[in-house]
């Protein structure tokens, strides 16, 4: 098994747009280069508040047997309008469900909450889907970081934003004989980051002086109440308990499996329920009622492989994909990075 490039596993492209200025932005993945016919897709969602557009053709008793593209983006449930640019993009190019009079491009997307980074008013729209699309059709330029999705990304937010961390997008993929398989992650999680070889918290929730890292679970624990969406004062506690800006609510972590092994819809949503093994190797707490944790899995190619060891590659990929979003992340919106605690 060795490494490769996310852009190297087949025919995908990958097109990100990000507004710098307010901290949101979009990451497009198109089905490659036999668009029209479109790629097979699963979904598995495991947080309770997922922001999400037309996730349920992704279920297997629903007809659709491909999708065109798979929008990963901000803005909460507001930059859900992005997905309109991708379809009339791949309509002006003749790609989607035939119905006689046009082409219906099939378009999914799942946004993170990045409302209080940058903003709040400015998030992805149709405007910004088109230029993303466009420019993963065109000219394809995924990269780690604080790029497209991952620009108003961060972690360790039960204290609200005045404690938390910048993190952004992140991507890691590996061949395995001819079995190609990575994964995209955009880390937006109420949660910390631990590396899942070490066991060594990496990113999340910063100490009062925001000079080192503490850990959301144990914060948690020396709550003595907790109500609605915030937890209240507790005077036994070390640092006291506030529930901050209302950060609480405002999560999310996204990502996008793609393998060029050959899957139907139903193999692939368990291959996307297998990758959630990833994030909570990765993430802790992870799946709570304050995130939206949603994997993707996708398929682009006729490679036949074993779906329980596409499922089990899928969880280490993700995992792997978490770090890098941790590491390639720069400091930004008054938000410290990894590389500025170290």
């Amino acid at each position: 098994m060795r490494e490769i490039s996310i852009k190297e596993i087949g025919p995908v492209r990958i097109g990100q747009v990000e507004s710098r200025e307010a901290a949101t932005g979009c990451t497009v993945i198109l089905c490659g280069e036999d668009m029209k016919n479109g790629m097979k897709a699963g979904l598995d969602v495991r947080g309770g508040g997922p922001a999400s557009r037309d996730s349920q053709i992704l279920n297997p008793l629903m007809s659709a047997e491909t999708i065109h593209a798979v929008v990963l983006g901000g803005g909460s449930a507001f930059g859900l309008g992005a997905a309109n640019g991708v379809m009339k993009y791949l309509e002006e190019h003749d790609i989607g469900f035939d119905v006689g009079v046009t082409k219906v491009p099939l378009v999914v997307q799942s946004d993170i909450f990045d409302l209080t980074v940058g903003d709040v008013y400015t998030r992805p729209d149709g405007d910004m889907g088109y230029a993303a699309a466009k420019t993963a059709m065109e000219a394809p330029n995924y990269r780690d970081g604080n790029f497209g999705a991952g620009c108003g990304a961060t972690v360790g937010k039960i204290c609200g934003m005045d404690h938390c961390m910048k993190t952004g997008i992140g991507s890691y993929a590996v061949e395995v004989g001819e079995l190609r398989i990575g994964a995209i992650v955009v880390l937006n999680a109420l949660g910390d980051v631990y590396n899942p070889e070490t066991g060594k918290q990496i990113a999340g929730l910063l100490t009062e002086d925001k000079k080192h890292l503490r850990s959301t679970t144990q914060y948690m624990t020396e709550c003595r109440e907790l109500s609605g969406n915030k937890f209240l004062e507790d005077p036994s506690a070390k640092d006291g308990v506030s529930g901050g800006d209302g950060g609480f609510v405002g999560n999310t972590t996204l990502a996008a499996v793609i393998t060029n092994a050959d899957f139907a819809k139903p193999q692939l949503c368990k291959i996307a329920g297998m990758a959630h093994d990833g994030f909570a190797r990765a993430i802790r707490p992870v799946h709570t009622s304050a995130d939206g944790d949603s994997i993707y899995a996708l398929s682009v190619g006729t490679v036949k492989a074993d779906m329980d060891l596409v499922g089990i590659l899928a969880a280490d990929v993700v995992s792997q994909a978490i770090l890098r979003a941790v590491d390639n992340a720069e400091g930004a919106y008054g938000y410290p990075a990894r590389r500025d605690l170290e």
